[in-house]
């Protein structure tokens, strides 16, 4: 464990809630707040489960006998395993499909940990059957963490991301939220934040964001067909809309989200997308929602500049005489 490693665990946490415009739904008297994630250690809203998942694992031995943790992610949650596994001294193996954003398995390899990339193809469901086949094969090399079956990761959710929810929204409006809005990736964000929120107002409303099939949205599921994975910690009780949203949608919402100083990912937007759409349809609603991670790891992909002009423009001085000054 490194000196720091307590430090890093306490800063997970505590991320402010921001409340972002409604244009014509605030004349209805709708309000619209988000938690704004990208604030912790590891950049996202995977922090929280982890760090859990993995004080859990060490207080009960499971990484006992120099075994490594095992887990598939998309990257974010990868990205939390690798930095608090270096800083607890936990060697760390994820499996990841192989079109998760350079910045992602980038960050994964500079903390130390073992990447298995899988083929984008198969999707997220093909680095799960992976990650279990691993941990069947080799029991004494790896404990499987299991973050879409590991009841620590709603749990999580339910006591920190739902109860600073519930505490700040109360704080700067009077009362709980009537509308939650998430997505599924593990499942655990939409259980556990949505049971917390609706044991204090039986009336919420939770509503499910769903991805495309192809190209999807980074972080989510489509859950879509019936050979697709449900996530075993999904409280699926909880939701009572589910609303679709395109790749190309999600793109542009965090590029409004951008232009209004919030720089977030995909996943993001798409919720922001589905909020504000909710936030018009319920006069006088406060509607919740998060932002997941930082718009900075999706750098290499078409998300801030989808035409590719910013380079070209960049380039433009390249192209042009210099004047010569004595």
């Amino acid at each position: 464990m490194t000196p720091g490693a307590d430090r890093l665990l306490h800063g997970i946490g505590g991320t402010p809630l921001v409340e972002l415009g409604l244009d014509d739904a605030e004349r209805c008297g709708a309000r619209l707040f988000a938690k704004l994630e990208s604030v912790n250690p590891g950049g996202s809203i995977k922090d929280r489960p982890v760090a859990r998942i993995l004080r859990r694992a060490l207080s009960d031995g499971s990484l006992s006998a120099g075994r490594r943790l095992l887990d598939s992610s998309s990257g974010n949650a990868g990205i939390s395993y690798a930095q608090l596994g270096a800083a607890l001294g936990v060697p760390v193996t994820l499996v990841v499909p192989a079109n998760a954003s350079r910045e992602r398995l980038q960050r994964i390899a500079a903390h130390g940990a073992e990447l298995v990339l899988t083929d984008p193809i198969e999707g997220y469901d093909h680095a799960i059957h992976t990650a279990r086949r691993l941990a069947a094969e080799r029991p004494d090399l790896y404990w499987y963490a299991d973050q879409y079956g590991n009841d620590e990761n709603w749990r999580a959710h339910f006591e920190t991301t739902g109860g600073e929810i519930l505490a700040q929204v109360t704080a700067a409006a009077g009362r709980a939220p009537d509308v939650f809005v998430a997505g599924v990736g593990t499942g655990g964000t939409l259980t556990g934040v949505g049971r917390r929120l609706r044991d204090a107002n039986p009336g919420l409303v939770v509503v499910a964001v769903v991805p495309e099939l192809f190209p999807g949205i980074e972080g989510l599921k489509p859950l879509g067909r019936a050979e697709d994975l449900v996530p075993r910690i999904l409280d699926g009780s909880l939701i009572q809309r589910r609303v679709e949203v395109t790749h190309d949608e999600a793109a542009a919402a965090c590029r409004d989200l951008a232009r209004q100083g919030l720089f977030v990912g995909p996943s993001s937007g798409a919720f922001v997308l589905v909020a504000r759409r909710l936030a018009r349809e319920v006069p006088g609603a406060l509607v919740v929602t998060v932002l997941s991670d930082t718009g900075e790891r999706y750098a290499s992909t078409d998300l801030w500049d989808p035409e590719g002009s910013v380079r070209e423009k960049s380039l433009d001085w390249l192209r042009e005489p210099v004047p010569l000054r004595l």
